[in-house]
């Protein structure tokens, strides 16, 4: 069975940094495409980074570079510096088993419960 659980996330302030983590259970790395997602209050979940099949990651959202994705064993990170106020909100990772994998979040079946990120100014 399939499961993804996030944390790391919390209050900060304008320019400070949190390193969020999702922890996976049930998934090969070979077989599914993991991806991190953020929701900003009354908006869609968007793609930031996913990694693939594979190994490979790649970045769905430019962020100005201030984003970076990153795996080590069963766990997955995402590192955020020089936080804005607009980067605010849910963030969730999720699972979609496939080789090609897409980034819009209806393609993905299996979702963490989220974690709240805070950015004040």
């Amino acid at each position: 069975q399939v499961q993804l659980v996030e944390t790391g996330g919390g209050s900060v302030q304008a320019g400070g940094s949190l390193r969020l983590s999702c922890a996976t259970f049930g998934i090969s790395f070979d077989k599914y495409c993991v991806g991190w997602f953020h929701q900003a209050p009354g908006q869609e979940r968007v793609s930031l980074a996913r990694i693939l099949a594979g190994g490979t990651i790649t970045k769905d959202t430019a962020n100005d570079g201030r984003f970076t994705m990153s795996r080590e064993a069963n766990t997955l990170y995402l590192q955020m510096n020089n936080l804005k106020p607009e980067d605010s909100g849910m963030y969730y990772c999720a699972a979609q088993r496939a080789i090609g994998c897409y980034s819009a979040a209806r393609f993905f079946t299996d979702w963490g419960q989220g974690t709240q990120v805070t950015v004040s100014s």
